[in-house]
């Protein structure tokens, strides 16, 4: 009786210190998303001298001249972001799908060459690339042009994501892929008829991924992006900054508003991104 006691305190115990854990980890996050939310609601006067505080009054007017265009050009810049995001994520998955799927489930000489390839990638990081990169934009005459944009970062997304897929691609049974070799299938039919479907998690998974990386990335487009016509919603917070000051009020009402998209994004296909992430197996 005593030891299921002290069992059952010490279950208690483990149970306080891991929600307190995660309940500090959640303030830790949610501040900077508190005070650049509560801050666009300020005049930069007020942000200065009470920064944490609510807004006393709270101002709307920051909000209103960016959505009305009256200050930036906010849809523009969204636009831009989408376009961008699009083309990355539509051209990464047609790359990594066929990829992940020869590396997964053809068998060949050099996979697993091909597979530890791909596994170096993800220790090259894309600030280390800058100046090569830039290098080989300009020689495609890619300055100033949407595809300078979404080809490198293609070419850093694929590593990791068709890592992803592999491991997803070898849980899908065997019997499968003999059963449509049955009905006449090849290869490629037993990826678009029986694998795709079955793949929906960790394919809604790979594309949040490379949406999400697409959406927040500041210093290709400021790299390959002159004009401001072009620019993505990360370099469009540089229109409330001048050369002496900056609008501190303008900048958080204006971060506010890029991130609404992201986290609806993220939060809508959150179930998909858990069941691609820990998925690895089929049942059927």
């Amino acid at each position: 009786m005593a030891t299921n006691q002290k069992m059952s305190n010490q279950k208690v115990l483990s149970n306080v210190w891991k929600y307190a854990f995660c309940i500090l980890v959640s303030l830790f996050v949610l501040f900077p998303v508190y005070m650049c939310v509560v801050g666009g609601f300020k005049t930069t006067g007020g942000l200065r001298s009470d920064p944490v505080g609510l807004p006393n009054p709270w101002e709307f007017k920051n909000y209103t001249d960016i959505l009305t265009g009256q200050i930036g050009a906010f849809w523009r810049f969204l636009g831009n972001s989408l376009i961008i995001a699009a083309l990355t994520v539509s051209l990464t998955l047609a790359v990594c799908i066929p990829a992940a799927f020869a590396i997964a489930r053809i068998k060949f000489r050099l996979s697993n060459i091909v597979r530890a390839y791909f596994m170096a990638g993800l220790l090259f990081p894309l600030a280390v690339a800058m100046l090569p990169l830039y290098i080989q934009v300009r020689d495609m005459n890619l300055i100033d042009n949407v595809m300078g944009v979404v080809l490198p970062q293609i070419a850093f997304q694929i590593p990791m994501n068709i890592l992803l897929l592999i491991g997803f691609f070898k849980a899908v049974p065997n019997e499968l892929e003999d059963a449509t070799k049955i009905d006449g299938y090849g290869p490629l039919g037993f990826l678009i008829v029986v694998v795709l479907p079955l793949s929906t998690p960790i394919l809604a998974t790979t594309a949040i991924i490379v949406l999400i990386a697409s959406w927040n990335n500041f210093l290709l487009p400021m790299l390959v992006f002159s004009s401001e016509t072009l620019y993505t919603l990360p370099l469009g917070v540089m229109s409330f900054q001048g050369q002496y000051s900056s609008s501190w009020s303008m900048i958080l009402s204006y971060l506010t508003l890029t991130l609404i998209p992201a986290v609806i994004l993220f939060v809508s296909a959150q179930k998909y991104i858990v069941a691609g992430l820990t998925g690895g197996a089929v049942k059927g």
